[in-house]
């Protein structure tokens, strides 16, 4: 039962303009499930304005401070350079630093200047997956045993029927960033023998320039679906011969997750599959084409087999909710109030 002497933990609640899909879903998944699943604790969900201005800088420890916390949780590296309190910080992943060619200049002297010495502050750092462990002290400086892991989760309404289409097709959702090595996904598509009817959907609309230009099937299209609702994006995962994610690097990877909720096969990078999916996935080097070639022929010729894998991975995925995921999360609030 939450009383009025619990202590209270100061959420920044703010979806702003530089937040991916990924980071707004986990800021609104934390908001919607932290009070149940934590009685014991009162939140204060605070926070407006953007990042980078008066509002985040100024107005946001105000608020911590008016709320009487205990302890703040910034969702995001997204941070007040002054936190009026203990604090712990959510650093989904360091791709921007791993591959500065694909970011913006002004990406990095942010980190080094602005993320890094808050972190080196904060009681605790939570991430998504082990990889990032060590990159938050190469990149930042953070102490290892100050970072807690704690996987995003999915939470699927009644799955609906899959969607229809006249030829098999492999299934991409996500942004177009450089990182996302789509264009290795494109090549090993168009190599596939000619014999085979398959198309290449993406999600989100085609901003890709010239960088596909060249790589056709006659048996096959690339098709853009779009801006896609959860229904529509559900039925395409529950269609789709595989799902493909060939990234460099992820942080999770929550369209991953979500294929596997939904039964899909899913045929993803070892940079980007997370250590907790990883058994579950068909896995390839990020830059090996014979491989990723040599499994969507496998996903195209024996759909029996990949839909059992599909199926165990189904199971095997079911704890990954977003309620684990605040539940852990509460966890971690918890061990540092009482420390």
């Amino acid at each position: 039962m939450r009383t009025s002497t619990a202590p209270v933990v100061a959420f920044d609640a703010r979806t702003t303009s530089h937040m991916s899909v990924g980071m707004t879903t986990y800021v609104r998944k934390l908001v919607e499930h932290l009070p149940r699943v934590a009685p014991d604790l009162r939140f204060a969900f605070i926070g407006n304005g953007d990042n980078f201005d008066l509002a985040e800088q100024v107005g946001l420890p105000l608020a911590i401070m008016r709320a009487r916390a205990r302890l703040a949780h910034i969702p995001s590296p997204y941070v007040p350079l002054l936190i009026p309190v203990p604090f712990l910080l959510t650093i989904h992943d360091l791709i921007d630093l791993h591959y500065p060619a694909y970011g913006k200049r002004k990406v990095g002297p942010y980190f080094r200047f602005g993320v890094a010495p808050v972190a080196r502050r904060a009681r605790a750092i939570i991430t998504d997956d082990a990889a990032t462990v060590a990159d938050l002290e190469k990149y930042l400086g953070v102490d290892p045993a100050c970072v807690r892991v704690i996987a995003l989760g999915v939470d699927l309404p009644a799955l609906p029927p899959p969607f229809a289409h006249p030829r098999p097709y492999v299934l991409n959702v996500g942004n177009h960033r450089p990182h996302k090595n789509l264009l290795a996904l494109v090549r090993a598509w168009a190599s596939l023998p000619a014999s085979r009817d398959v198309d290449l959907f993406f999600t989100g609309e085609c901003d890709v320039g010239e960088a596909f230009a060249g790589y056709t099937r006659e048996r096959g299209a690339i098709v853009f679906r779009g801006a896609c609702s959860e229904h529509e994006l559900l039925a395409l995962y529950r269609g789709a011969a595989a799902y493909v994610h060939p990234a460099l690097r992820e942080g999770f990877g929550l369209p991953l997750l979500e294929a596997m909720r939904a039964g899909t096969p899913v045929i993803a990078s070892r940079g980007a599959l997370p250590e907790i999916l990883a058994p579950y996935g068909h896995a390839f080097a990020a830059d090996d084409l014979d491989t990723l070639r040599s499994l969507l022929l496998r996903a195209l010729d024996d759909p029996t087999a990949m839909r059992a894998d599909a199926l165990a991975a189904q199971a095997a995925t079911a704890e990954l909710t977003w309620e684990r995921t605040a539940r852990a999360t509460a966890d971690i609030y918890r061990e540092l109030l009482a420390s």
